[in-house]
């Protein structure tokens, strides 16, 4: 029987440790911090479980990365609010666009970055195999959150109603949430696309 090699660990402890400080300073003076610990939540949650899960269920390098730069995405939003981010701001008034969307880079990385962690998932724990069926399956799970995230904002309004234009980052758009949902789907399906030959060498590696 062939043993498992659990993947050296400097990989996983280099991001950590390029995170810390990212997280240290989009928590120092944030712009709102109610919606600051609605918006870094995720990290917060998804961090200590990737950190405790290490060395019995390791992922693939390819993922550890994916999941790094969507927390550097998440915090970076968190400490300014997705409609003030300074990046944003500048391509807006660059671009002569309508609004700051750095909220929408923010919806598409919420479709890339779970379409791979669910394609790596299905993969490993259920018998799906690459095709048409687990690229339906990842597609249709990450919208799944999407929506619910979408859900979680509007319940997050409704408790929070001082907050809730920094936590929601509509910016005046009444189709804000249908469109931070396409943007998900959006990235789901360019994730597996472009990422698809790659995630399947990084898994036969692992």
């Amino acid at each position: 029987m062939t043993q498992r090699t659990v993947p050296a660990p400097w990989l996983p402890a280099l991001l950590l440790a390029a995170l810390v400080p990212v997280l240290v300073w989009s928590y120092i003076a944030p712009h709102d911090r109610a919606t600051w610990w609605m918006e870094a939540l995720p990290v917060a949650i998804a961090v200590p479980l990737l950190a405790a899960t290490w060395k019995r269920f390791p992922l693939t390098p390819l993922l550890y990365i994916l999941v790094w730069l969507h927390a550097v995405i998440l915090l970076v939003g968190a400490h300014y609010t997705y409609a003030l981010v300074p990046i944003g701001d500048w391509a807006r008034d660059t671009f002569d666009l309508s609004r700051n969307h750095y909220d929408r880079l923010g919806h598409f990385a919420q479709g890339f970055v779970p379409a791979i962690a669910a394609r790596e998932l299905l993969i490993r724990l259920t018998p799906l195999k690459r095709g048409g069926w687990l690229f339906a399956v990842v597609t249709l799970s990450v919208l799944g959150i999407s929506a619910a995230y979408e859900l979680i904002e509007w319940a997050a309004a409704e408790l929070t109603a001082d907050g809730a234009e920094s936590f929601l980052g509509s910016q005046g758009d009444v189709w804000d949430a249908q469109k931070d949902m396409l943007l998900a789907l959006i990235g789901a399906v360019v994730a597996q696309i472009g990422l698809g030959r790659i995630h399947r060498r990084a898994l036969q590696q692992l």
